[in-house]
């Protein structure tokens, strides 16, 4: 198997959580959750205040390729916002919103007609009755700095929560916050950069 020296593990990553091994202060890192082999390191990175899928890996090629911006891997985000989205707002995401002086690159974007499936979160977000929500889609082949949020805000909907629900093809399943898996080897050749490695190897 191309793969057996290699370690890819998925993980839930709960809200409240750093991304990251190295403690700092006192708020929650990875340390807390696992074990996890010493080896591996987190593959991008998800906010303090989002949820959803980390992959860890000692993997560098597959990790350049997750992080290098010119290869536009996909991330996919189910996003509730303050409010209902109108057609017109939804097609800005679509064709890009500029934040911070630069237009964000095309976007898919789905206005959900029912609420995801996903655990609730721990604490809740604040329900206020005057104020509707909404959940959207929302796929991104960029990563800059609290792109999402950023991005919903710009288009008057602010993110009230954020889960990310797949890297690439590689997707959420059943997993709960603070779950970890060991990716199948079916799974591993859908990162981005594993497949040609597997050719490689």
């Amino acid at each position: 198997m191309p793969h057996s020296r290699h370690t890819y593990i998925l993980f839930y990553k709960p809200f409240n959580v750093l991304s990251q091994f190295t403690r700092e202060g006192g708020k929650q890192t990875l340390a807390d959750f696992g074990p996890f082999p010493k080896s591996v390191y987190p593959a991008g990175r998800l906010d303090y205040d989002s949820e959803g899928l980390l992959l860890l890996t000692d993997d560098n090629k597959v990790k350049h390729a997750l992080l290098e911006p010119r290869f536009g891997h996909r991330r996919t985000y189910l996003v509730q916002v303050e409010r209902v989205p109108t057609d017109e707002e939804m097609m800005r995401l679509r064709a890009g919103v500029v934040i911070e002086n630069r237009k964000t690159l095309p976007a898919d974007a789905l206005l959900l007609t029912e609420e995801p499936e996903l655990p609730g979160r721990v604490p809740p977000i604040r329900f206020r009755k005057t104020v509707p929500t909404a959940w959207i889609e929302l796929t991104l082949r960029e990563g800059r700095n609290r792109q999402v949020r950023k991005m919903t805000a710009a288009v008057g909907h602010p993110t009230l929560r954020l889960v990310r629900s797949r890297i690439g093809d590689v997707g959420i399943g059943q997993l709960r916050p603070g779950d970890h898996r060991t990716l199948t080897a079916d799974e591993v050749l859908l990162l981005p950069g594993a497949e040609a490695q597997a050719n490689a190897g």
